[in-house]
């Protein structure tokens, strides 16, 4: 087997090259369902995706793992009301804009008698999910991962009590004890959500009708993704954003610039460095009380049907008998942990949104994966660098790794390639051609550093730098790969020939 055969293997495991001769788990698979009142290898606290994705790989592992849910359906935020359903309703609704548009007239598509089934959208919004959480349940059964119904609370270093909605509890002793507890949304001071006319993510998920008006308060991820589905439904969207650029923490500059015009030309109103200060109901109106962060004296008020609080989420911390055992939160109520997830207890660990870096449902899945392999006894290793973002708006946008600012902030030579999808043959025969496709590279070595895209399929697109920036890969190496034609990835090979040629071939 040739070496670099034998790396890639290794890296595909997370298992070091010498441990690699053949492909085998690191423990034995031989496993079997935990039965009540045994001591499990392992116990999982939340069934999200870091929880259920840990649970499962353990259990394939040869670890006997219980996972403890106390939710009715399985599959945490992700799957029942954040990531999954907004992307039902992200994909449905587009179709919708599209028909309700010139969009498809203009591609020789005429469409009469054209009406929105709010109702029915739900529907197809809630049938992924189902479907989705009940194969989780699936996947449970066949890799012998036991599921027990309770608010999991850590009463021993070696001992998680199910709390039960009937009052009874359920004790699961464990040698090990994985706390995927995931997040929830962050309450807005002064502004209390109910779910009907002032909502949080939830709540905007099912409204019962289109808004006539809806104001977001955060010009984030969340905001944006809801605010285009309500938008293309017929909702007037304002996005009220204490920063000066919309998108959040770590998107390109340049990105989030090009990213706010394309969506204002959708029809969505942005009021950047503005703060909200509070938001009365008054009658079947909520007005929301706003001010310049620049200057308090300019104020404002605006009024709308739907108030959604969109400021971010908060990690789901409360009531897990941490201090109770000796495990301090820091300030932002997350569980510290080291290099391998353990927490100050040594058999107690942590993964996902209840720990530092990015609240992403992919990165929990890689740490779940990666925590478990180590409790088996293999190595722990993720590059944080190499974990993507994705806005699933249209267009998506998707960055990976290092932005221009931030190389500046840090004194990094480096070098940038740019192609615009304008110029890009799959882009303009699908008459989706705003965007455009940017790398930053290393002056010196021309290691990719950095992705950023805005474009058709950016979502898809952003895994191929991953894996490159995952292995080290050049501006040149990627350039020189032959990509398929007529694609829009080509895009992204032609803005790495300009920043290794110095200029791309098609623009």
């Amino acid at each position: 087997m040739s070496q670099v055969f034998l790396k890639t293997v290794c890296l595909s495991l997370r298992t070091a090259p010498q441990q690699c001769g053949r492909l085998v788990p690191l423990v034995s698979t031989q496993r079997r369902a935990y039965s009540s009142g045994e001591e499990a290898d392992l116990v999982v606290i939340g069934s999200g995706p870091g929880g259920y994705v840990a649970a499962i790989k353990a259990a394939q592992l040869g670890l006997n793992t219980v996972c403890i849910e106390k939710n009715a359906t399985l599959g945490g935020t992700c799957l029942n009301v954040g990531c999954i359903p907004s992307k039902a309703l992200l994909n449905n609704s587009y179709y919708y804009h599209m028909a309700h548009t010139n969009d498809l007239k203009n591609r020789g598509i005429e469409i009469t008698g054209l009406s929105l089934n709010l109702e029915k959208m739900m529907d197809a919004k809630s049938t992924a999910v189902k479907a989705l959480t009940g194969g989780i349940a699936h996947l449970f059964k066949q890799n012998k991962v036991r599921l027990v119904s309770g608010h999991g609370k850590i009463t021993g270093t070696n001992e998680v009590t199910a709390l039960k909605e009937d009052g009874s509890s359920e004790v699961v002793r464990a040698k090990n004890i994985l706390i995927a507890t995931g997040s929830e949304v962050t309450p807005f001071p002064g502004i209390e959500v109910d779910e009907e006319s002032i909502v949080s993510s939830t709540g905007a998920l099912k409204l019962a009708k289109v808004p006539e008006k809806l104001v977001l308060i955060g010009a984030g991820v969340i905001g944006l993704e809801l605010g285009s589905v309500w938008s293309r439904l017929g909702a007037e969207v304002t996005a009220v954003e204490f920063l000066g650029s919309i998108g959040g923490l770590g998107i390109d500059g340049e990105v989030s610039k090009n990213f706010q015009r394309i969506l204002a030309k959708q029809g969505l109103k942005f009021k950047l460095n503005t703060k909200v200060t509070g938001a009365r109901k008054e009658g079947s109106k909520v007005l929301v009380s706003v001010e310049s962060v620049k200057d308090p004296e300019k104020k404002e008020e605006l009024d709308c049907d739907v108030l959604l609080v969109c400021v971010g989420r908060r990690p789901y911390t409360n009531n897990l008998g941490l201090e109770e055992i000796g495990i301090e939160r820091d300030e932002k109520g997350r569980v510290p942990v080291n290099s391998r997830f353990q927490t100050v207890i040594p058999n107690v660990f942590a993964i996902g949104d209840c720990i530092h870096g990015p609240m992403l449902a992919h990165k929990a899945e890689d740490e779940g994966i990666v925590c478990v392999e180590g409790i088996a006894g293999g190595p722990v290793h993720i590059d944080y660098n190499c974990i993507p973002s994705v806005i699933y708006t249209h267009p998506e946008v998707a960055w990976v790794g290092r932005t221009e600012e931030d190389l500046k902030s840090d004194g990094i030579e480096y070098k940038v390639g740019k192609f615009p999808f304008a110029a890009n043959s799959r882009a303009k025969t699908n008459n989706e051609t705003d965007g455009f496709v940017k790398v930053v590279a290393d002056k010196a070595t021309d290691r990719l550093l950095g992705a950023h895209i805005i474009g058709p399929g950016a979502g898809e697109m952003i895994n191929e730098a991953v894996l490159a920036m995952e292995y080290g890969a050049s501006a040149e190496d990627i350039a020189r790969v032959c990509h398929a034609h007529p694609t829009c990835s080509e895009a992204l090979r032609e803005a790495n020939l300009a920043a290794y040629f110095g200029k791309p071939i098609n623009f």
